[in-house]
């Protein structure tokens, strides 16, 4: 006579993963971070498709030619590393404050002071070898970006001042110096049509990857964001700073120094963004003009909110933002759509994660028993 009752260990041992309150208890956070934002992306792909519907296009050859424009081929990859690169660094300028409770948004003008800063370090230096050029250039441009937001740090923290609008109207006063010096002091008189400072010269450019078209940037952004999850979660430092970020009030009794602490991290955000506005000028300017107010710090705020501000997450979701703005050329030529289209979906993307925030820990069968 059989049995048909079923060994308990055997029937542990077949229980899904999903479907144990124990794993959902250890992973449901981590599964919520990865399933509600990407949830967020293709909403958003979904409603632009149906604009770019409503305007006789199909949504699927939308689809394909931005794929095929981002990852499709050798050269579609080459040009998203190229437009991640300064992605990543200007994205950890948002993602390192926000431990700390801080949402700063000015990265845009930590890149054009880095980019002024490191431009200015060459121009003093004609004669030095081209690496201490390069280093001088990567010291001031990370100097110069820290100092900028740390302003915004110390203004939140000493003056009461909110450190989201300083933040963004500083890009404004940092864009109207640096048209005020490279249409004035620092102009090469030959540069007519657009006004520029003079080139750095082709023995200070930091150059390509070997058997790459991609910039040294990306690897800065690699290093810097792979450094920062370490500084982050593996520190003292970075311990202090999501305690502070938790609870103010409770850092402050333990006797953490609150004000250290954002003038710190302030700082690091911005020399993150400075090394981009370097990069941008020691690899693919050469020089310092308009050309760089590009928008990489605007989009890097993205790029922060849906890696949920955390350092290791900014690089697949800036390469895969670097890849929607590579695809814009391929979508006005295949679909005669604006290349400024793409503007139009990043800003679609942002409004679909802002609203996705409010599903965190709410997600019934996430939650475990």
């Amino acid at each position: 006579m059989t049995s048909e009752a079923v060994d308990p260990v055997e029937a542990v041992g077949h229980i899904a993963p999903a479907s144990d309150a124990g794993f959902l208890q250890r992973f449901g956070a981590t599964i919520e971070y990865i399933l509600i934002p990407g949830a967020a992306l293709a909403g958003a792909l979904v409603v632009f498709g149906i604009f770019v519907a409503l305007f006789g296009k199909n949504p699927f050859d939308l689809y394909f030619y931005m794929y095929r424009g981002a990852f499709g081929t050798w050269f579609s990859w080459q040009n998203t590393l190229t437009r991640a690169a300064p992605l990543i660094l200007t994205a950890l300028c948002t993602a390192l404050p926000a431990q700390l409770g801080m949402v700063i948004i000015g990265g845009e003008g930590a890149l054009l002071i880095g980019a002024l800063s490191a431009t200015s370090a060459a121009l003093v230096m004609p004669s030095a070898p081209p690496l201490a050029v390069q280093l001088a250039m990567a010291a001031a441009g990370m100097i110069g970006g820290g100092l900028w937001i740390m302003l915004a740090g110390a203004l939140r923290q000493y003056r009461g001042v909110n450190e989201t609008i300083s933040s963004l109207l500083l890009v404004y006063i940092a864009l109207a110096i640096l048209n005020h010096l490279v249409e004035g002091p620092m102009r090469d008189p030959a540069s007519l049509n657009k006004p520029s400072t003079r080139e750095i010269g082709a023995a200070n450019m930091i150059g390509s990857i070997p058997g790459t078209e991609v910039h040294w940037g990306l690897v800065f952004g690699l290093i810097a964001a792979t450094v920062s999850y370490i500084l982050i979660y593996h520190t003292t430092f970075g311990f202090a700073v999501r305690v502070a970020g938790g609870n103010i009030r409770a850092a402050k009794i333990v006797g953490l120094s609150v004000g250290k602490l954002v003038l710190t991290i302030c700082f690091l955000a911005g020399a993150c963004a400075g090394l981009a506005g370097m990069v941008e000028v020691a690899a693919v300017q050469g020089r310092t003009n308009a050309n760089l107010a590009a928008g990489y710090g605007f989009t890097g705020i993205l790029v922060a909110f849906l890696a949920r501000q955390n350092p290791l997450a900014v690089i697949p979701v800036a390469v895969l933002i670097g890849g929607i703005g590579a695809s814009g050329g391929l979508l006005q030529r295949r679909l005669g759509l604006p290349d400024a289209s793409v503007l139009v979906l990043q800003g679609i993307i942002f409004v679909f994660v802002l609203a996705s925030d409010a599903l965190y820990g709410r997600i019934g069968f996430l939650k475990g028993r």
